[in-house]
């Protein structure tokens, strides 16, 4: 079965080649999701379906990462390196074994909340849950979810040998397959069992996500036994690096429950615009601050595991350049081209021109946290790495407390304070636009992604010893490069017609490329001009890449 898919298990070395090719790969899935969501507001709009349907997906969510991340790839990546340094394919009983325990655990908990379910729905979306036919909707949802976390979870238990044999395509497959299980489910399912259809495209997508790489898994060799006492020795001390880093993650998820409760009580489509916003921001993170961390973990676990400390340090201060080089034009050009970006990708059928402008202002409040989460996803695996899980648990806290802390009080401002209401209204455009209220939900979660990453990088360079003046002179650089080419993205979209006088999606598209192109064409010449070393290395390591179509291995020139 492997043979035909062999391409699969191909291994990638280098730091920015595997970064590059997991970036292409994510902007793959990224645009698979972006279709799906635009099938979605195509057939239900910002309404009541939709409402339901992303509100269900709060628990399994928080399930995959409170409970099933406790046997991720980032706890269970630095044990199984240090198992393969002691003997080639004795980490295989290990991770077999833990495979087992996961299915077990996690089947167990989804029957206590399937059981639970009808309690559960009022505390995630009360103001959803106060109809009866609504009610029974979202149990229902929630209850056919529940089988996400599971083959979700098993997949990124397996996926933990995946990103050890550095086998990054099989690794970037996974997500296309699960968006295309969601697509069939909006497709294929919903005309025959409504919208139960959709819950169960999600679980056959997340059932594929874990197919894939299971030939893979079964077919690797493995040698040496685990008796059950080291088992048991083993497992208790992945929990040990796990449970924090999972209460680390679950922050995300604290946040979005509390956030997604407070639009329940909001205007129908309020929690439809905060998801679909929330989505859209998702794809620069998931191309530059994602794939930068996914490329960097294995190798930074290997490196701390050998003892190879300067090499270590190179590795992280390369990646948080390169992240940090990216994320902050990604953020700028995202802002002024917002109304393109939202009505090429979900402005079609129920999607009405309302909900298109709430969910650009959206995007553009989630958006200014772009780098500061990119920096954190980072920072997280870093510390994972050298077997650190305390620390970004600590700095999770800071997220869960100033995101949901600032969401309610910006919401509750928004409603009593006439002047606030009026001047944000007009600052993101939605002067006219009823449930702008939304709004200062996404600012909130923004604002906590911004408090996390500022606490963690203040840490993190003291720690790692980071030069801040290399930092400093790169963000500067990338800075006024970003802003000057998207001043002129903003004056070729005024010369070519604001988004609202272009009313196709070729129109827009054309003109999205046309203003982005030339953007970025002048922000790529300053940074020419500025000899911009980052620019050069991505310039090079692409040319290498996709050019010189050779195998890189890894260097000090790959990460100096």
């Amino acid at each position: 079965m492997i043979g035909p898919f062999r391409f699969l298990s191909r291994e990638t070395r280098g730091m920015h080649q595997a970064a590059y090719l997991l970036a292409a790969f994510a902007l793959a899935s990224q645009l698979l999701g972006l279709f799906r969501d635009r099938i979605l507001a195509f057939a239900f709009g910002a309404g009541h379906t939709l409402d339901l349907y992303y509100a269900a997906f709060r628990v399994p969510d928080l399930l995959f990462a409170t409970v099933a991340s406790l046997f991720s790839i980032y706890a269970l990546l630095p044990i199984l390196s240090r198992l393969e340094e002691e003997q080639e394919g004795l980490m295989m009983p290990f991770l077999r074994n833990t495979l087992w325990v996961f299915f077990a655990g996690m089947s167990f908990i989804s029957l206590i909340l399937y059981a639970l379910a009808p309690v559960i729905a009022p505390l995630i979306a009360p103001g959803l849950a106060s109809s009866a036919s609504s009610s029974a909707d979202l149990i229902m949802l929630m209850r056919i979810l529940l089988l996400q976390p599971i083959f979700l979870g098993a997949s990124n238990t397996i996926a933990s040998l995946t990103q050890l044999r550095h086998r990054f395509v099989l690794y970037s497959v996974s997500p296309l397959l699960y968006n295309l299980g969601i697509i069939f489910g909006a497709i294929v399912l919903y005309p025959i069992w409504g919208i139960a259809g959709l819950g169960w495209g999600v679980v056959f997508g997340a059932l594929m996500h874990m197919a894939v790489q299971l030939p893979y898994f079964v077919a690797e060799k493995s040698s040496g036994r685990f008796s059950l006492e080291r088992m048991r020795k083993g497992l208790t001390e992945v929990l040990i690096l796990s449970v924090p880093r999972t209460l680390a993650l679950a922050s995300t998820q604290i946040s979005l429950v509390a956030l997604i409760a407070m639009a329940s009580f909001l205007v129908s489509g309020s929690i439809t615009v905060f998801t679909f916003a929330f989505n859209l921001q998702s794809v620069p993170l998931t191309i530059i601050g994602v794939s930068y961390a996914v490329a960097a973990f294995p190798t930074l676990s290997r490196l701390h595991a050998r003892g190879a400390k300067d090499e270590f340090l190179q590795y992280v201060e390369a990646a948080l350049r390169h992240m940090i080089f990216w994320a902050i034009p990604a953020t700028i050009f995202m802002i002024v081209m917002r109304a393109q970006i939202v009505r090429i990708i979900l402005g079609a059928g129920q999607f009405n021109w309302d909900a298109t402008r709430l969910t650009a202002a959206a995007l553009a409040l989630f958006v200014i946290s772009l780098a500061a989460q990119s920096i954190t996803l980072l920072i997280a695996r870093a510390y994972y790495a050298i077997g650190n899980t305390k620390k970004p648990l600590y700095y999770g806290i800071a997220d869960i407390t100033v995101s949901i802390g600032s969401g309610f009080l910006l919401l509750m401002l928004f409603r009593e304070n006439a002047f606030v209401r009026e001047f944000i209204e007009a600052l993101l455009r939605v002067e006219d636009v009823p449930g702008a209220a939304v709004l200062m939900l996404a600012l909130g979660y923004a604002l906590g992604s911004i408090a996390e990453g500022i606490v963690s990088y203040c840490f993190f360079i003291r720690d790692f010893s980071i030069p801040r003046a290399r930092m400093a002179r790169l963000a500067f650089e990338s800075f006024s490069a970003a802003t000057i080419g998207a001043g002129v993205t903003y004056l070729v979209l005024a010369a070519t017609g604001i988004a609202g006088t272009i009313n196709t999606t070729v129109g827009l598209l054309v003109q999205a490329i046309i203003a982005g192109g030339v953007g970025l064409a002048v922000s790529a010449g300053i940074l020419m001009l500025l000899k911009n070393p980052e620019f050069a290395e991505a310039v090079s390591s692409f040319k290498r890449k996709f050019i010189d179509a050779r195998q890189v291995v890894v260097a000090p020139s790959d990460v100096t």
